[in-house]
């Protein structure tokens, strides 16, 4: 049994706690049965994107342990919060599309067990770093200590301001369910780590499954799940759409005593993904690579930049994606040119419209290397790469040469806290380390977690509706990530909505009530309802 179980029952969150998931007949063990009647009612206020307050009346569930047998129902465990009246009038969520609002960042642990009420997200690790931070930025349970960093499902609108989608899809009338998730960083008392890859996207998966079990109990239309994350978040939320039902995950479901039921989700929206990991880094210098000065003024290695952004040409020759719009076969010599014309030029455009004629002038005068024309900005690559500046990662950006990047982290096994994931990190390794190769469970654990695995086989369990977005300025990642998650999901006919946002850094979100509105526009929320 794991951490926070024990032999026969245990009481967490509410539930009984089974050693199954299911009886004979795939109806879900008591263990993951809603309970609909353990909720507490709460009231809210929710400033919506037009500006007004609404008040919110919910009902809330906290901490529903989503498997048998957990390894650790403090991460493992959800909240549901459903909207019963708004602004005074009855609210009927039976058919409400289900947001499923992940707090991870910098794939650290998640839990919601101390949240009091909707939004509160919970404790999540969101480094200044994205996923990179160092392995030592730990949180901890059954006996490790450390530090969980407070993250929540918020992010950062063009004005410095919290977003958090979980209040305003309440405010909309949809139903909202908060999964934790284990970590990176979590350790027993022996020092073993159980929350490394794949544990967190094998836990999204059990709470998807948990609420699509207990369909026609829990309120809202389960097989309406709209997804979302940022950061690490925004990766694990683009590969649960990805992975939607893939079998490759089923022997560590079975362990946890998952629900029977499909893990598929209906649509995602993912923020600034920090996925691919394997191709990462080369991904990173053909981006950034240019910008051969991090922010803390460190000179980056030039040798090793050009030697991965010759990993990341190879790499995408491999993909054969082709641009969204007509574009054509995307490759690292026309990448450039893609990103300009595609997302950049039209972002800048977008931002300079939606300013006073005064404050684009001014704009304008700071930024000379944009040409204002027509109603529309020009400008090349490289006055684009100038205007970012410094870079926020070093060479390698992810697969560190001393093992100390986040993702390291996110590949340790057992009692070993940091490993090599790629050849390249492991060539050139300062740690000691022996070998010419990653560990031979490496390859299939990158499958695991890695979005263009699931689609370059064009998983049939996939979501069908995307929703990605970055900000022009946030160097956590490379540009190249999300445009090619949006090329090869648009190569697959899915319906995508990506773009960029223009002098936005990293966990932006400046549009959240056209992501709302998008919600009701692909699950055709009110037109099903008859309303």
């Amino acid at each position: 049994m794991g951490i926070g179980a024990t032999a026969g029952a245990a009481a967490v969150g509410g539930l009984a706690l089974s050693a199954n998931a299911s009886d004979a007949s795939g109806t879900p063990s008591d263990a993951l049965v809603f309970d609909k009647d353990a909720y507490t009612e709460l009231t809210t206020t929710v400033t919506d994107a037009a500006g007004n307050d609404k008040e919110v009346v919910y009902h809330f569930w906290k901490a529903l342990t989503y498997v048998a047998d957990p390894v650790d129902a403090k991460y493992q465990s959800l909240n549901v919060s459903v909207p019963v009246r708004i602004d005074g009038v009855a609210v009927n969520a039976k058919d409400a599309p289900v947001l499923l609002a992940n707090s991870v960042g910098g794939y650290l642990p998640s839990s919601v067990a101390d949240a009091t009420g909707v939004g509160g997200g919970g404790t999540a690790g969101l480094p200044a770093g994205g996923a990179s931070a160092s392995p030592g930025a730990t949180a901890s349970s059954g006996g490790g200590t450390g530090e969980v960093q407070s993250g929540g499902n918020a992010m950062l609108n063009g004005r410095g301001e919290t977003v958090d989608l979980a209040k305003p899809a309440l405010a909309a009338g949809y139903v909202v369910v908060e999964p934790g998730a284990r970590g990176r960083t979590l350790t027993d008392a022996d020092g073993t780590y159980y929350g490394t890859a794949p544990a967190a996207i094998v836990d999204l998966k059990a709470a998807v499954r948990y609420v699509r079990a207990n369909k026609g109990v829990i309120p809202g239309d389960t097989d309406r799940i709209v997804s979302t994350g940022t950061s690490a978040g925004g990766a694990l939320s683009a590969l649960l759409g990805a992975s939607g039902d893939s079998r490759a995950y089923d022997s560590r479901l079975d362990e946890l005593g998952a629900a029977d039921a499909s893990d598929a989700v209906f649509a995602v929206g993912a923020w600034c993904p920090i996925t691919d990991l394997e191709h990462a880094d080369g991904a990173y210098e053909w981006n950034w690579g240019g910008n051969v000065t991090q922010s803390t003024g460190e000179v980056v290695d030039q040798k090793v930049s050009k030697e991965l952004r010759a990993q990341f040409a190879e790499y995408q020759a491999s993909l054969k994606l082709r641009g969204l719009k007509g574009f054509g076969p995307l490759t690292a010599r026309n990448y450039d040119e893609y990103l300009v014309k595609t997302y950049l030029q039209p972002s800048a455009t977008a931002y300079l419209a939606g300013l006073s004629d005064v404050d684009r002038a001014a704009y304008l005068a700071d930024n000379t290397f944009i040409t204002w024309s027509g109603g529309r900005a020009t400008f090349s690559w490289a006055d684009f790469l100038t205007h970012v500046g410094a870079r926020k990662k070093s060479a390698p950006a992810f697969d560190a040469f001393d093992l100390s990047s986040g993702e390291n982290n996110e590949f340790g096994k057992d009692k070993t806290q940091a490993r090599h994931f790629t050849a390249y990190g492991m060539k050139h390794d300062t740690t000691g380390v022996s070998g010419s190769r990653p560990d031979v469970d490496i390859p299939g654990k990158l499958d695991l977690m890695n979005p263009m695995h699931h689609l370059e086989k064009a998983n049939p369990g996939r979501s069908r509706h995307w929703w990605i977005r970055l900000g022009t300025k946030d160097s956590d990642t490379s540009l190249t990530v999300s445009a090619n998650l949006a090329a090869a999901l648009d190569g697959l006919g899915d319906d995508v909505d990506h773009l960029y946002y223009w002098d936005e850094g990293h966990g932006s979100n400046t549009d959240p009530g056209d992501f709302i509105a998008w919600i009701a526009r692909v699950t055709r929320h009110g037109k099903r309802a008859g309303k």
